[in-house]
């Protein structure tokens, strides 16, 4: 069960969920022309291309996570932050998620490395229709701490990204989604490349209703044994 604290029109409430599907979507930027570039980029170094451009990768729910603290097998994993859009009774709301994936599985299959690790989300909502109106707005940012120093790993406004109905639209089975569903929307590049680090903060930023989401996680490697 995962517990959310949402904010809609003024009211807050708390409310318990059991997701029932988790789906990931992956090259959701909103520039094609670059993202075809940086494909056949991948593709000059043997790197499989996606079946689709957006691809939605399914994962278990029950890898979901709102612990303070990460469990991941061996040094090669990293965070990264995205809007989460999870479909309750009563609708669509926007949270906060990272997608974090074991970086060495990736080189092997990406499907297959999406399942590596857990997928940490926040504890706040907001309703998806008060912000529909300014995503553009809204800032998506994450700090990383790296060996004791915290640095700033992503930061962005959700242009960069597609927005939640081009999503849902473009996803197979058409785009309804259950209540039970939580959707993670893609995510901003990290400013120095991707690494590992000890703890992993993220945030996403309303400038237009002056509010965050927050949420903060700490990694704890554990050894592989042969």
């Amino acid at each position: 069960m995962l517990t959310f604290h949402r904010e809609a029109a003024g009211r807050r409430d708390t409310i318990a969920v059991a997701p029932e599907a988790l789906v990931i979507a992956g090259w959701a930027g909103r520039d094609e022309a670059a993202i075809r570039h940086h494909i056949d980029e991948l593709a000059a170094i043997g790197v499989p291309p996606p079946s689709s451009v957006p691809v939605y990768y399914r994962a278990a729910a029950a890898t979901l996570t709102q612990g303070a603290r990460l469990e991941v097998l061996g040094p090669d994993s990293s965070g990264e932050a995205e809007p989460v859009i999870v479909s309750l009774a009563d609708g669509l709301w926007l949270g906060l998620g990272s997608d974090h994936t074991d970086r060495k599985a990736e080189t092997v299959g990406i499907a297959l490395s999406k399942q590596m690790c857990g997928k940490p989300v926040g504890t706040g909502l907001w309703r998806l229709d008060e912000v529909e109106d300014h995503w553009d707005d809204l800032i998506l940012r994450s700090y990383a701490v790296i060996d004791g120093e915290r640095v700033l790993y992503q930061e962005g406004r959700l242009t960069a990204l597609r927005t939640p109905a081009d999503l849902m639209a473009r996803r197979p089975g058409g785009p309804e989604f259950p209540p039970g569903t939580v959707m993670f929307g893609g995510t901003l590049g990290a400013i120095g490349g991707i690494r590992p680090a000890d703890r992993f903060e993220m945030e996403l930023e309303d400038p237009v209703m002056r509010r965050t989401l927050a949420h903060v996680y700490d990694i704890a490697v554990l050894p592989v044994v042969a």
